[in-house]
């Protein structure tokens, strides 16, 4: 039986209906957010899946809407392991600005680099680039080896530690994962082959 690896991103934030840029900073979810979260379990639910082990990211609304997830499941006291090298990019000098604020700051060109290129961070923060290298460790050497086991995994986290992750399981270059975008609550269901490759995918929209 391929090994199970569920991703999904937080529900809405506060910050997310805002339009303010996040990164670490830890606002909580909004009613829309909690919603999300019920809907995802919900569809989980409906497929079956009952999950042996989660990680999350060391933010709250990573960590709540994973625990209303396992919570819905009837899995409440599931072993849930938070560690910070899953938080979201840190977007450095640009978080808690408003994104329109910024680009009035900056200029569209200037915070569209910094938003959607692989590599160039903004000020203070980090690149999507610099995601994937705190992340990619992290999931190799402490979520994968559970997943090989025959474990089913769910990883609770954000927009852009998840593309980090979506980046290297798919293959995608730098280019193709910043145009790839995740809708928050969204719960996206792998089956990995024996050698960590991809046997199907399958995002639970509703």
């Amino acid at each position: 039986m391929p090994a199970t690896l569920v991703l999904c991103r937080h529900g809405q934030s506060d910050w997310n209906l805002k339009n303010l840029f996040t990164g670490w900073k830890d606002p909580g979810l909004t009613e829309k957010g909690i919603a999300e979260a019920h809907e995802a379990a919900a569809r989980l639910k409906a497929m079956g899946i009952k999950f042996d082990i989660a990680f999350t990211s060391a933010l709250s609304r990573a960590q709540h809407t994973t625990s209303i997830i396992l919570e819905d499941l009837g899995q409440a006291g599931l072993e849930t392991i938070r560690d910070q090298a899953l938080n979201e990019r840190d977007y450095g000098d640009l978080s808690g600005l408003n994104k329109d604020e910024a680009r009035v700051k900056w200029g569209e060109e200037q915070v569209h680099v910094w938003r959607r290129s692989y590599d160039v961070p903004p000020p203070g923060g980090e690149s999507l680039k610099d995601t994937a290298a705190r992340v990619l460790p992290y999931y190799v050497y402490r979520v994968l080896p559970q997943a090989m086991a025959g474990k089913t995994v769910l990883i609770g986290a954000h927009g852009n530690s998840l593309r980090a992750l979506i980046m290297a399981m798919e293959g995608l270059t730098g280019e193709q994962i910043v145009k790839r975008e995740l809708d928050t609550g969204v719960p996206i269901v792998y089956h990995l082959n024996p050698d960590t490759t991809i046997a199907s995918k399958q995002e639970l929209k509703g």
